[in-house]
């Protein structure tokens, strides 16, 4: 016994023990972090919860939730229990202890030091593996959802005759569930080893027996177990080939059976299946044979199949069978690859037609007419003119406009739009009050017609809204912009701290308080401290900037809040800007994606949507997204001013979405729901398209042989008016394609033949949602040898008269930036039509100078589209509407004195206008609307007291050229 007193060597030191104080002090301090950590932990769920009630979703939120817990707690325990059960039994199988020997002596120790804490041993054993596996298992909520809702296709698979939605929905599932079975089952054969190691039913040095009878049982049925879940995996694997991905020279990324899966991996996991189930029955046996001879002989037989069967057969078929024919033995297949490929893209209904494309032989009048119908040429490229924009209409430096703008129409006019928004980095002083509760919001619209420029501002845009506040053609609407693609910062708004409204030169300062419902409510302690954690902000507890009224506004940017209120859908990469009513709408367009199609190749998202823009100037869809089925499923709208989300349902088809409706009911309204001034603007969406078009570039060929071969495959081109390296971005343009009668709002995009510069082909699509032939998309494959964008771009740079244009202004010290080259298709040719512009150093942002355009073997650079196509073509049967060429409108002739003098007053008046507008003269803008108005209702009477004419064959048929008279000429009646 140890000495408790003094001894020989002295007293005892004593280690003096904490005080009562300290020791309450510590137990405090312990509490407090426990407390602090729990707050932190609840902070971040809170403020998630009051997120989602704010933006009216909050069925999304418990949902997503309850769906991780469940699947938490359920495969959590489940793993517990099979892991804890199986350390249990081997505990209560242990053999009584006899003579010892050296191995058992050595673990008598480690026995020994167990034997006081074996139940909270195995509780923590059990409860670590539980929290990992339910932790994996919470994050297959998508895929749990998915299978209990799931909604079949109405597709079968060509090889086992099964609905798609099995793949897509429920083959996941369950392989999840083999997974987590084969991670039961090794987890619980290696614990229960280990047990029976530790307590002598497995030996491996001692002499006799090297296992009991029971540890021999215990053993052999987990094996057995872990070998009935292979079989299971062999058989699901027979399916997994339809989805299988590999490697063939013919396509590249391949997705389906070949004839070596159908003919020697398939008859292969069968044969498989069968030995395995075989070997898991041996492993059974054991429990009444007590050895382990012929499982482990079936075992070993089932590994030897597995190579020679699996692995070296399929290796005999593919290198004595398909080689030697590979085309003959591949076609049923391939044929198989294109048509679920087809239908898994949309591109199944994507209309073919060949076309010469080299335009010769035609009536220039002809052609000169057609010219100007062909098409409304969209002079402003929206991914040129953005520093036009903010220079001309920035207003204040602490605002924005993107990069690239957006194109969509007004008034049945193509437009160029973007919204003026709240940049940070232009404030006059940061500080915390400035940056979150001052500077809060962008200012209105600013919109160009797409099709024209102001000759008085020597090719600038030609505004149709313009001005702070913004006015012009797009009628009244609430302007104040607290939710856009550049707000990314959270603001508090609505409390006693008020925001910048705006400022303009020569007016007081205007200043607002938000009165939107978005955001949540501050005036609870409890949220404030809540944000104070979320947020890493001590101040928003404390601050008196927050009071009765304030609302926090965060997850600002359309895409955060669509992708936020639906996890279960992919955003598209650009959220473009309406008017819709009284209000700014984002719109947003979204996807329901599947990589389960049977037999449909695979795509990246991240690497098919990405162009020339997407470096800096936009964003990909997806960047790792990688899927083998698509749909715009969704068409959103963030509105600009509360942040409002609306969900509308765009393919009422589509099974995936039907499974997502079924899973979060009431978060997608109906179709039929979507307000008709929405729908006006809603359009085709780019990343949709750019995906369909990687697919077209092989899968536009339906013939098996010809596919195999790839002659005909395509490629997209690089965009020839950049340095930077990516392909050409798809443009927004209304056109006519061949067949057509009138023009059509599309989406376009050229390919050439893979290695080659010249046209292989060009892609439109109908991008007008109110089209009803929305979504068609046509395909022209080029049957002569025509020049490709490339080589129209080079033929451009060695003209004599670029070549002139850009010495003199790089003598003026001005730099030379090219538009998008659009591609027309026109009367069995192809025009190419290309906005040039230039900037000077002393200049911030370019200028539209020349117009090049192209047909068959003719390229020229002139001032202005009209004088370029005259210039191709001739002058005889030109009829190309002024606002087209060089900005200007001319009135047409007339047989009455005084109708041609109101029209030309209405002319001068429309002028004047323009030019106040462009100098953003309000109180003049508004005289020439006036003076307007009235020259436009003499020009009524005098028509109508006028004899009837003959209409001159010269006379311009466009609308636009003379001025309607029953036109409104208040901006907000037009709209």
């Amino acid at each position: 016994m140890p000495d408790r007193g003094g001894g020989p060597t002295g007293p005892r030191i004593r280690v003096g023990r904490p005080s009562r104080r300290a020791r309450t002090l510590l137990m405090t301090l312990g509490v407090l972090a426990v407390l602090a950590m729990a707050f932190v932990m609840f902070a971040g769920f809170w403020t998630d919860w009051l997120w989602y009630r704010s933006v009216k979703y909050s069925s999304v939120f418990t949902t997503t939730l309850w769906t991780k817990v469940g699947l938490f707690v359920v495969f959590g325990l489940l793993m517990a229990a099979a892991v804890g059960v199986n350390i249990w039994l081997a505990h209560r199988l242990r053999p009584p202890l006899s003579a010892m020997s050296m191995e058992q002596q050595s673990l008598d120790r480690y026995r020994m030091g167990l034997a006081p804490f074996k139940k909270w041993v195995l509780i923590a054993i059990t409860a670590l593996v539980g929290l990992i596996a339910g932790a994996s298992a919470s994050g297959q909520w998508r895929t749990w959802l998915l299978s209990v809702n799931g909604v079949p296709f109405g597709q079968k698979d060509p090889q086992f005759g099964l609905d798609v939605a099995f793949y897509a929905f429920d083959l996941p599932w369950y392989r999840f569930l083999l997974g987590f079975g084969f991670a039961a089952a090794v987890i619980s054969l290696v614990a229960a080893a280990l047990v029976h190691y530790l307590y002598g039913g497995l030996r491996l040095t001692s002499p006799g027996a090297r296992a009991t009878a029971a540890a021999t049982g215990h053993l052999s049925v987990l094996l057995g177990i872990f070998v009935a879940l292979k079989a299971v995996a062999y058989w699901l694997d027979r399916y997994g080939l339809a989805v299988k991905s590999s490697d063939f020279k013919a396509t590249g990324n391949w997705t389906g059976l070949r004839y070596v899966d159908a003919n020697a991996y398939l008859p292969a996991k069968t044969i498989l299946f069968c030995i395995a189930v075989i070997c898991a029955v041996l492993f059974f046996a054991t429990l009444w044979r007590r050895t382990w001879q012929l499982p482990v002989i079936g075992f070993g037989l089932m590994v030897l199949s597995a190579i020679l069967i699996g692995g070296l057969y399929p290796a005999i078929v593919q290198k004595f069978q398909v080689q030697p024919n590979e085309q003959a033995k591949e076609a049923p297949y391939i044929e198989k690859n294109i048509d679920a490929t087809r239908k898994a893209y949309a591109i199944d209904g994507a209309k073919v037609s060949d076309y010469k494309g080299g335009g010769e032989g035609g009536d220039n009048a002809k052609l000169r007419k057609d010219a100007d119908t062909a098409a409304s040429y969209r002079l402003l490229d929206p991914n040129v003119v953005s520093p036009t924009f903010r220079q001309l209409q920035q207003e204040r430096k602490y605002y924005q406009f993107p990069q690239t703008l957006d194109v969509d129409r007004y008034n049945g006019q193509d437009t160029v739009i973007g919204l003026r928004e709240l940049d940070l980095k232009g404030i006059p002083k940061r500080n915390w009050i400035n940056d979150h509760f001052t500077y809060t919001h962008g200012y209105g619209a600013v919109a160009a017609k797409g099709t024209s420029v102001n000759a008085d501002t020597e090719g600038g845009p030609n505004f149709t809204e313009a001005g702070l506040p913004s006015a012009g053609n797009l009628g009244t609407y609430e302007q104040r912009i607290y939710y856009g693609e550049k707000t990314e910062q959270y603001s508090i708004v609505g409390g006693p701290q008020q925001e910048l409204d705006y400022e303009k030169n020569g007016e007081p300062t205007k200043t607002t308080s938000y009165k939107g419902n978005s955001g949540v409510n501050l005036s609870n302690p409890l949220n404030r401290a809540a944000y104070a954690v979320a947020f890493s902000e001590p101040q928003i507890l404390y601050s008196g900037a927050i009071g009765e009224g304030s609302r926090i506004l965060y997850n600002r940017t359309p895409k955060q809040r669509v992708e936020a209120v639906a996890p279960w859908l992919t955003i598209d990469g650009d959220a473009y800007p309406a008017i819709i009513g009284d209000r700014i709408q984002w719109i947003v367009d979204a996807y329901t994606t599947t990589n389960g199609y049977p037999y449909a190749s695979r795509t990246t998202l991240g690497d098919t949507t990405t162009d020339s823009l997407t470096n800096n100037q936009r964003a990909v869809v997806a960047q790792q997204n990688q899927v083998n089925y698509i749909r715009n499923s969704v068409k959103a709208t963030v509105d600009a001013y509360d942040g409002s989300v609306k969900l509308y349902e765009w393919d009422e088809k589509d099974p995936v979405l039907k499974t997502w409706k079924s899973a979060f009911p009431g978060t997608v309204e109906d179709k039929t729901k979507i307000p008709p001034k929405l729908m006006e603007h809603l359009r085709y969406p780019q990343d949709m398209f750019k995906v369909q078009r990687e697919l077209l570039t092989r899968y536009h060929v339906e013939d098996p042989a010809t596919f195999y071969a790839g002659s005909d495959a395509w490629q997209v081109p690089d965009d020839p008016t950049t340095d930077a390296k990516g392909a050409v971005p798809p443009y927004y343009l209304s056109l006519k394609m061949p067949g057509d009668t009138a023009q059509k709002f599309s989406l376009t995009t050229t390919f050439t033949p893979n290695g080659r510069p010249n046209l292989g082909g060009f892609m439109a699509v109908d991008a007008d949602a109110a089209s009803k032939s929305y979504g068609t998309i046509k395909l022209l494959r080029v049957t002569q040898d025509v020049p490709g964008p490339q080589q129209v771009q080079n033929r451009l740079n060695s003209n004599s008269d670029v070549a002139e244009f850009v010495r003199n202004m790089k003598g003026a010290n001005s730099d030379i930036e090219y538009g998008n080259l659009l591609t027309i298709p026109l009367n069995d040719g192809f025009l190419y039509v290309e906005p040039v512009y230039a900037q000077g150093n002393n200049a911030q942002y370019p200028l539209l100078k020349r117009v090049a355009v192209s047909y068959g073997k003719e390229t020229v650079f002139k001032n202005s589209l009209t004088e370029a196509l005259n210039a191709v073509f001739g002058d005889k049967g030109a009829e190309t509407p002024p606002d087209q060429g060089d900005g200007t409108t001319k009135p047409p002739a007339t047989g009455s004195g005084a109708l041609q003098k109101a029209i030309a007053d209405a002319q001068a008046a429309y002028e004047e206008g323009e030019k106040a507008l462009a100098k953003q003269d309000w109180a003049a803008y508004g005289k020439a609307q006036d003076k307007l108005q009235e020259a436009l209702q003499r020009a009524a009477d005098a028509e109508k007291a006028a004899p009837p004419a003959k209409q001159d064959s010269k006379t311009p048929k466009d609308p636009k050229a003379t001025p309607d008279p029953k036109e409104s000429t208040d901006p907000a009646k037009n709209e």
